[in-house]
């Protein structure tokens, strides 16, 4: 038996409409063509493949076994070249093949979903590349170029060459688990008595923010590399710390944590930047992006999911 050969992209294209319009005439009708040329078209795929991918033995066609299974493949080489044009048009055009961005975690993800699911829409040509980090990890990544949009949180050693646009805050506030011992505490609580306790801190490593500390109380504390850990930690009953409002919305509503009420306050701003180089001109997607986060409403609710 010879081996299968190379069926063309036409083939593929006319077979896929023989299937999708329900036959011959259909498809004649679809594509514009007369209906010998669909049929003259189809043998010759099927002497290409060396296989038979229509049974002709009823009025109507329809699709053997291997033409069911080789039907997924062409409808997906089809699709593949259609993204493939569709990106060369749009990257003639100036429009970016790809485009990395770095957010900050303490940002809302529910916030994040929703202008991520818009990007898609908007621009779905562009690969994206999406990553997280804290603190001064997120203003580095821009710096060093790894990513070319970036939403960082408080404001660190930020080289002269990137850009900041503010873009709302994050409200934080202190919390603990009500086993804890600072939960039993009559408020305010004096800063004295929280220095007494472990603190638990979200930190990175970034030459940016090495030997600083933001909001860190404790004498004694954990760093920690991602919110996540501090948070089931909190929880827990391990320390006490300072937690973006929208993450810890459900456990105080459903008592796994408590608001702590200090003498310094029992919330504070978290502000949020927009930065990118500026020796770097964004594309398109990127301006599109980068003007979403700056309008992006933080008053809205963010325990969507």
């Amino acid at each position: 038996m010879r081996d299968p050969g190379l069926p063309t992209l036409d083939q593929l294209r006319v077979f896929i409409a023989v299937i999708d319009h329900g036959g011959f005439a259909h498809a004649a009708r679809a594509l514009h063509r007369t209906q010998s040329v669909i049929s003259y078209t189809i043998a010759n795929l099927e002497e290409q493949l060396n296989i038979a991918l229509l049974d002709r033995s009823t009025r109507k066609p329809s699709l053997t076994e291997a033409g069911k299974a080789l039907l997924a493949d062409a409808r997906a080489v089809a699709s593949k070249v259609d993204s493939m044009r569709s990106r060369a048009r749009a990257l003639g055009q100036g429009l970016e093949a790809e485009l990395s961005i770095v957010v900050d975690v303490m940002f809302p993800t529910c916030l994040l979903v929703r202008t991520l699911e818009q990007f898609q829409r908007e621009f779905p040509t562009v690969a994206l590349r999406l990553h997280t980090e804290a603190l001064g990890a997120v203003a580095q990544m821009v710096a060093d170029r790894r990513c070319q949009l970036g939403v960082a949180g408080m404001a660190a050693n930020v080289p002269a060459n990137i850009e900041r646009h503010a873009a709302g805050f994050v409200k934080m506030m202190p919390v603990c688990s009500p086993l804890h011992a600072l939960a039993q505490e009559a408020a305010p609580i004096p800063t004295a008595v929280l220095r007494e306790h472990l603190q638990l801190v979200v930190t990175d490593r970034s030459p940016l923010t090495e030997g600083r500390d933001f909001g860190v109380t404790g004498l004694r504390d954990w760093r920690l590399g991602d919110l996540g850990s501090k948070h089931a930690l909190l929880v827990g009953g391990l320390g006490w710390g300072n937690m973006p409002e929208h993450t810890i919305r459900r456990d105080m509503a459903e008592g796994r944590l408590l608001r702590l009420r200090t003498q310094e306050g029992h919330e504070l701003e978290y502000p949020l930047f927009v930065i990118h180089r500026g020796d770097d001109e964004l594309g398109p997607a990127g301006k599109w992006l980068r003007q979403q986060f700056i309008q992006l409403d933080h008053t809205l609710p963010h325990d969507a999911f």
